[in-house]
């Protein structure tokens, strides 16, 4: 734990409340001059829109947009999160959502799901929001092996194979499990389906053994020099047929499926600039 404390970014050494806002602006500016992490990130918007439809025009909406910078690889997302944060787009909760019915093309988001208090909830709200054909694309933390590891031992947030679909806590940040993401979608996929007949699982791949590791996320020294971000990742495509194991993320893609409703739309939700 002293060598983990002696990693750790100076800057971060004395954040105390994760939902302020400045601790995202704080976050955004660790990506920026971090490459190893800044790559990361853009791969992970490529893998992000390697599942969005591909028609234009398309509504497509990031979730907890954060201090990400989605509009660099996808430049036609509207970005959105629950924090007053510079330079997003639209703020409102996850848990209603200022859209019409089968208005949205797509969801994305990363590393948001298991920060959701109520995904029941969210849930029914993305089947509203989606149009059919649409999608909530995703990035999640995994629990194989080595990332139940890492996640329980390593890291800030709590991590409960045994949890429920909901969250106790009022952060939006500070409150988290996890292991949501595979509680749904693995351990209750039967409830899921059931629950939702009108979305799908499409595509669930566990993936990304060590790059976020190496990169030292958000709150640790990179570990590795910066020219060394495409061997990492050739090595994490040679593990690849070990992910299910050695992964610590998932790619999870769900689909709207159905024919249009011909019920009266739901009037848009006030938004906040």
């Amino acid at each position: 734990m002293r060598l983990l404390a002696s990693l750790r970014l100076p800057e971060v050494k004395d954040v105390v409340d994760l939902d302020d806002p400045a601790v995202t602006e704080l976050h955004r500016r660790i990506i920026e001059r971090k490459p190893f992490l800044r790559r990361l990130y853009v791969d992970s918007y490529r893998e992000l829109d390697r599942w969005l439809p591909r028609h234009r025009p398309r509504r497509i909406i990031e979730l907890g947009s954060g201090g990400g910078f989605i509009k660099q690889v996808i430049p036609d997302a509207v970005t959105s999160d629950v924090l007053d944060i510079s330079g997003i787009d639209l703020r409102f909760s996850a848990l209603e959502m200022p859209f019409e019915n089968e208005s949205v093309d797509a969801f994305c988001m990363i590393d948001v799901l298991h920060h959701i208090p109520d995904v029941r909830r969210f849930m029914a709200e993305v089947g509203r929001c989606l149009r059919p054909g649409g999608r909530l694309v995703m990035i999640e933390p995994a629990n194989t092996a080595w990332g139940r590891f890492v996640y329980q031992r390593f890291h800030h947030e709590p991590f409960d194979p045994a949890g429920t679909w909901s969250l106790q806590g009022n952060g939006p940040l500070s409150t988290a499990n996890g292991a949501i993401p595979w509680i749904v979608f693995v351990r209750d996929r039967r409830e899921f389906d059931r629950a939702f007949p009108n979305l799908e699982v499409v595509h669930m791949r566990p993936h990304m053994p060590v790059r976020y590791l190496l990169s030292g996320g958000l709150s640790m020294r990179q570990l590795v020099p910066s020219f060394a971000y495409t061997a990492v990742k050739g090595l994490e495509a040679a593990l690849q047929p070990l992910a299910a194991f050695l992964g610590m993320f998932y790619t999870i893609v769900v689909q709207r499926n159905g024919e249009p409703s011909s019920g009266k739309p739901v009037p848009a939700r006030r938004v906040s600039p």
